[in-house]
């Protein structure tokens, strides 16, 4: 069985190994939790809704807001990730973000035009562990561009784990659960970066997660060579990669993980992912491929 529904301007597919005892209404039961966890998600960390639980919570500076685990979460790992990539990977670029074009909701048309003070990094994110809370040091705009889609990703997974074998795939970010349909490990093709209906390759998965994260995939509205990719230190898109896939035990992990070494640049992104004991496949902008961890 499967399904396709829209979020977070993504095509979610969730497909489903189905054994001959397994009724049809238990699989559509579980196939609507898991798009569920994609909408808790998206309230919860959309960066392009006012009322969303993030931009509800970036309003309240100074002050210590207690947020739901569908933010805190995603939020965690994410600064955590800035942590060990030492700010490159930055969920307070949301402010940058908007400013290069990235503030439409993709079903409103609404832009979003937020206050932020003039400097801001991860530092000025504050959480609290024991009360989950946030507070935010200094106006600023988050985003969890890199984090969220691979948390609800995960959250989908976890009502499926029962299933024989499934896919939850949010437009190229996937988690392969089980065996397919013959009981072999999924065939999963990863996109061309300048072809976008070819596979550039192709790698088999089982019980884990893909992410790709390329500069062919969004482009600024307001200034040339900028895609969504962006350093926050330079305020430019990289150019070392065109495209990066990293598989990982989940796929929040992976959506991470795919974002951080295409930002590292050549040197840096490989070595994030080889201390992670991770496989990744790089593309470089003349199509060479690097690959490590033995993918």
């Amino acid at each position: 069985m499967k399904r396709t529904k829209l979020y977070m301007d993504t095509a979610v597919s969730i497909q489903i190994v189905t054994g001959k005892f397994t009724s049809e209404e238990a699989v559509t039961q579980k196939m609507n939790q898991a798009f569920e966890a994609f909408q808790k998600v998206e309230l919860a960390c959309s960066r392009f809704s006012p009322d969303s639980e993030l931009m509800s919570a970036c309003q309240q500076v100074g002050v210590p807001v207690t947020v739901s685990p569908f933010l805190f979460e995603p939020l965690k790992f994410a600064l955590e990730m800035a942590e060990c990539t030492e700010g490159i990977f930055d969920p307070a670029i949301g402010k940058k973000m908007e400013d290069y074009g990235f503030n439409r909701h993709y079903l409103t048309g609404q832009s979003m035009k937020s206050p932020s003070a003039a400097s801001v990094t991860y530092h000025d994110i504050v959480l609290d562990e024991q009360e989950r809370t946030l507070c935010l040091l200094k106006p600023l705009v988050i985003d969890l561009g890199a984090v969220a889609k691979g948390f609800a990703i995960d959250l989908a997974a976890h009502e499926l784990a029962e299933f024989e074998g499934f896919v939850v795939n949010a437009g190229g970010d996937l988690f392969a659960g089980g065996v397919n349909g013959i009981g072999e490990p999924w065939e999963i093709g990863i996109q061309h970066p300048e072809r976008k209906e070819e596979v550039i390759s192709t790698i088999l998965l089982s019980d884990e997660a893909i992410c790709t994260s390329g500069g062919y995939e969004r482009k600024s509205t307001t200034t040339a060579d900028i895609h969504h990719l962006i350093d926050p230190e330079t305020g430019r898109s990289p150019k070392d990669w065109v495209s990066s896939s990293v598989i990982a035990p989940f796929a929040m992990m992976a959506d991470a993980f795919s974002t951080a070494s295409f930002l590292l640049g050549a040197a840096k992104g490989r070595e994030l992912v080889e201390q992670a004991s991770l496989q990744a496949l790089l593309i470089s902008s003349n199509l060479q491929f690097v690959r490590v961890g033995g993918i």
